[in-house]
């Protein structure tokens, strides 16, 4: 297909004009549904690019939908009431029109509702598993998970087709014997998907009609199955030709309309039969059930869905379908017009990524692509595209970091290994050992693993949907040209004669005695304890989610920043207050003891519970008191409960610092031997910490921070500077007021190893010196929690833009270094003289 620009530029226009009316979830406006409190983030538009993953619903389908439901009485249509009957006559409507969508004669085939297109490959799956035998299954290496996991119930010689000449191959060879044993007397099922939820190409429709063809020569059992469900969002499918369709068709309608969520399993009737032997009833599937005495039931007979459906259906969630199916039409025409601009967009994308250079020539996007499909063409290519990010260097980019960007701008894409693990294994050169090595080495579905070894574990994802325009794909070319095209290198290094020409001190000590809530800052005139977990009350609490028992961030509500701890310590009482007005009949402030003994919390103040935080499973504390979840789950609006990790010997279980932060630590029978110029000191081999991320301590420079804010506002002067505080650092050094003036030293901290605090302690009137040794872990990689404001919780660009630009280091942005205690215990007090040793060789970090 050649786009003639004027045509597809006019049909974009059409689309541009109606999204502002259809779409207004797109202007940015976020919030909080519990007590209808709601939060305003952001009123820059959304950029919405995972119609993959789901598509859009619009203001129409909602408010046609809802003035049906106020307009007609649904009843249960198992029932003979007037509005039962009323539904019962709905659905058949819609399942009729949903088969005149795709071109299926309603003679020939029937429609089976299911939740999604998964709950209806696996009711395929359940039913060839209870046919008498086992039966053979075989799918394509491009297949979803979904189509995957049918091969755990097949016999155990499933085969995995790792390419379409591989499939063809095997077509031609039906008739064999060889093939003939394979199968042996039992049945077989070939699934594959119509189009890769990876990158969107498109494969032959054709094997369904010509595996029927040779079934019926050779006389096997064998039946096709097809995932439909990345193709039909953006593609008309044609079941006009029964010969040639699927026996089994499933697809998910959320991810054509965006609502309802509902999905179909479309049976080829002549098929159909197979799927009668599933033993399982409920509901309406039997007219007649004993089980006193005798037990038997007769299944229903006048269709194959009234056997299927088992339950209630979702009445409303197919009435809606209705709705969604006649507005999409009204609003968006044909789903040929769909396919075509749905294609002109995805081409403008892949030519716009194509063609990205840095400033060395090297391309900027490594696109994964089939070498049969063409970015010209709907018959090979949806409107997908896959790919990576390279630096001028050739090394890859961290697609966490490129979604975090991404969020920060309000881009909403996909990464990781977008539940296609033949096609992104085959794309990214994964070989099995690879990938089981990878997981030993802690790779996991949706964690920060993603380059290992120098190589890629997952990919990003970019899918277009119907109200998708030009306007979402230049958006985001241009956030690859400001964030990753190199236009120019700086190596930033630090004049070797000023390395030990300045001498630090400690400038800001703070705690944060609530994971992701407010700071306090340590008052000046206090020596402050530091454990190896890190510094006294420092992240001992948390809050999570009541439900998943997960901890909550910053990152989803940003008002925890304006959740206030303070410690006193004469009271022995944590306080927390609520910096802003606070909601009806909640307390001003709430208080909690300190003691580290459990004894203290009473049975019904508090129990114990098991939670994840980062990634770990932990043994916490809960506060199960009324009145200390209110005072959380009022102000947040989301229903939480508050958690204590205790440190060591309170008999729970341990964290401890994250693998790629234990880089110095040796083993040495159970134990690691830390070199410094101090002598050798011996320490457990990890080091422990409480509800912090990854370390016990962050330590971030003020020269750093001040660096980093010129270059804020010499890019844009309406920038605003970041505070150190965005940074949730433990300790804040800054050069000695004594140093010469205008050799400030940013970034010095990336080539320490160690640093050394000495605290003057004034003791029965003499001066004393105690030194505590910090080791410096490694750098701290930054997400976009940084550009939440701290004083008002509102969510900006900034800093996080601009350290991507300044601080990115193997495709990961960082700012800050985490350190721990060398051993033992020690203790830190502002003012505290600090020095630095240095690595042998300084971590360079590069400049955009």
């Amino acid at each position: 297909m050649i786009f003639q620009d004027d045509h597809y530029l006019a049909y974009n226009e059409k689309i541009e004009a109606l999204r502002a009316r259809e779409f207004p979830m797109l202007r940015g406006i976020m919030f909080t549904s519990l007590e209808r409190l709601s939060l305003i983030f952001s009123r820059l538009d959304i950029t919405y690019l995972d119609h993959a993953g789901t598509t859009l619903y619009s203001r129409s389908l909602m408010d046609e939908f809802s003035k049906d439901m106020m307009s007609n009485l649904l009843g249960n249509p198992h029932s003979a009431s007037t509005s039962s009957q009323l539904s019962a006559q709905r659905i058949e409507n819609v399942r009729l029109r949903v088969l005149r969508l795709f071109n299926a004669d309603p003679n020939d085939f029937d429609v089976v509702f299911v939740p999604n297109a998964t709950a209806g490959i696996k009711l395929v799956a359940d039913a060839f598993r209870e046919q008498p035998g086992d039966f053979w299954y075989g799918y394509h290496k491009d297949a979803h998970t979904s189509l995957i996991g049918v091969r755990e119930v097949s016999r155990p010689d499933a085969r995995c087709f790792e390419s379409d000449e591989a499939v063809e191959t095997w077509l031609d060879n039906v008739l064999n014997n060889q093939y003939n044993n394979v199968i042996g007397e039992g049945r077989g099922l070939f699934a594959y998907p119509a189009q890769s939820n990876m990158n969107g190409r498109r494969l032959p429709l054709d094997w369904c009609g010509r595996l029927r063809a040779l079934n019926q020569q050779s006389g096997h059992g064998l039946y096709s199955l097809l995932d439909a469900a990345a193709l039909v969002p953006t593609c008309p499918l044609d079941l006009s030709n029964v010969s040639r369709a699927p026996d089994f068709t499933a697809l998910s309608f959320y991810k054509m309309f965006g609502f309802p969520d509902l999905g179909a399993l479309i049976v080829r009737k002549a098929s159909g039969g197979i799927l009668k032997r599933l033993k399982y009833f409920g509901g309406g599937t039997v007219e007649m059930v004993t089980c006193i005495k005798e037990s038997w039931h007769i299944k229903k007979e006048s269709t194959l869905h009234s056997q299927l459906e088992d339950g209630t259906l979702p009445i409303h969630n197919i009435i809606a379908l209705d709705s969604a199916m006649h507005v999409h039409e009204r609003l968006f025409g044909t789903l040929q017009q769909i396919s075509t601009h749905t294609s002109f967009l995805t081409s403008r994308l892949y030519e716009g990524l194509k063609s990205l250079k840095h400033g060395n020539g090297t391309l900027v996007c490594h696109i994964y692509e089939d070498r049969k499909s063409s970015y010209k063409t709907t018959s090979s290519q949806g409107a997908t595209v896959a790919f990576n990010l390279r630096d001028s260097w050739g090394a890859w980019a961290s697609i966490t970091e490129v979604e975090k960007l991404a969020a920060i701008k309000n881009i909403h894409l996909r990464s990781g290994g977008l539940c296609n693990p033949g096609g992104v294994a085959s794309s990214l050169g994964l070989k099995p050992w690879e990938m089981r090595r990878n997981f030993s080495a802690g790779q996991r579905c949706g964690n920060e693993n993603d380059i290992m070894d120098g190589m890629p574990t997952g990919m990003l994802r970019l899918s277009l949907g119907a109200m998708s325009t030009l306007g979402d794909v230049q958006t985001f070319l241009d956030f690859v040209k400001e964030l990753f095209v190199e236009h120019s290198e700086v190596v930033q290094r630090i004049p070797m004669e000023l390395r030990t020409a300045t001498k630090f001190y400690v400038e800001t000590l703070m705690i944060y005695p609530i994971k992701s809530c407010g700071g306090w800052r340590i008052p000046p005139d206090v020596s402050w304890g530091i454990k190896p977990e890190g510094l006294a009350w420092d992240r001992e609490w948390c809050l999570v989610h009541q439900g998943s028992r997960a901890a909550l961030s910053q990152k989803r509500y940003p008002k925890m920043a304006l959740l206030r701890p303070t410690i006193d310590l004469e009271a022995e009482l944590l306080r927390i207050r609520y910096s802003e007005a606070m909601p009806p009949s909640c307390p001003s402030e709430i208080v909690i003891p300190l003691s580290r003994d459990p004894s203290v919390f009473k049975h019904e103040d508090a129990s114990s519970c098991t939670l994840r935080v980062c990634g770990d499973a932990i043994e916490a504390q809960v506060y199960s008191s009324t009145s200390v979840t209110s005072f959380f789950t009022k102000i947040l609006g989301v229903p939480c409960y508050l958690t204590r990790f205790p440190p060591r010997g309170s008999g729970l279980s341990l964290r401890h610092a994250k693998p790629h932060l234990r880089k110095q630590e040796v083993m040495k029978d159970q134990k690691a031997m830390i070199q410094s110029e101090f002598g050798d000191k011996e320490r457990p081999l990890t080091t422990p910490i409480l509800l912090s991320n990854e370390s016990p301590i962050l330590v971030i420079s003020r020269s750093s921070l001040n660096r980093l804010n010129e270059i804020i506002k010499a890019r844009s002067p309406a920038g605003k500077a970041a505070s150190a505080q965005v940074f949730r650092s433990n300790i804040i050094i800054a050069e000695d007021t004594a140093s010469p003036t205008g050799i400030e030293q940013p970034y010095i901290e990336d080539s320490w190893q160690s640093m050394t605090v000495h605290n003057d302690d004034f003791t029965r009137g003499t001066l004393q010196v105690q030194t505590t040794v910090l080791d410096i872990l490694g750098p701290c990689r930054r997400c976009q929690m940084v550009c939440v404001d701290q004083g008002t919780g509102e969510k900006n660009e900034e800093p996080f833009v601009t350290l991507a630009k300044t601080r990115r280091m193997d495709g990961k942005v960082y700012f800050g270094m985490h350190a721990g205690l060398a051993g033992g215990e020690g203790s830190v007090r502002i003012g505290a003289k600090v020095l630095g040793m240095k690595h042998k060789d300084m971590v360079e970090m590069e400049e955009y």
